[in-house]
């Protein structure tokens, strides 16, 4: 007869840590111009999600017609935050300590 181990328990599930700046708008309705966050789930969605719940109509406003810089690349879909994720065999490995920055831009005018 085999030995009893014990069970593992179960692991929590990994989550993203990111540093978020804001910027003119967006940080007038965040109320700071930038914070550390842990995501669930490392995508754009789940920002917008997190964003919205934490700081209501004003930042839903901006997120509605503003944009996102990831890692410095301009983006306005709601996939995945993490290059890994998303495909990109250049990008820098989450799990290598490099932070994930996300910066949140208002709607510009003019042009």
């Amino acid at each position: 007869m085999a030995p009893r181990t014990a069970e593992t328990p179960p692991t929590a599930p990994a989550r993203t840590a990111l540093t978020v700046r804001y910027f003119a708008a967006a940080a007038d309705a965040a109320g700071t111009t930038q914070e550390r966050l842990e995501l669930g789930e490392p995508t754009l969605a789940a920002l917008r999600a997190e964003l919205t719940e934490r700081y209501g109509d004003p930042m839903a406003k901006v997120l509605r017609s503003g944009s996102f810089l990831v890692d410095g690349v301009v983006r306005r879909d709601r996939g995945a935050l993490t290059g890994a994720d998303r495909g990109d065999a250049d990008a820098a490995d989450e799990t290598s300590g490099t932070p994930l920055t996300v910066d949140v831009l208002p709607p510009f005018a003019g042009g």
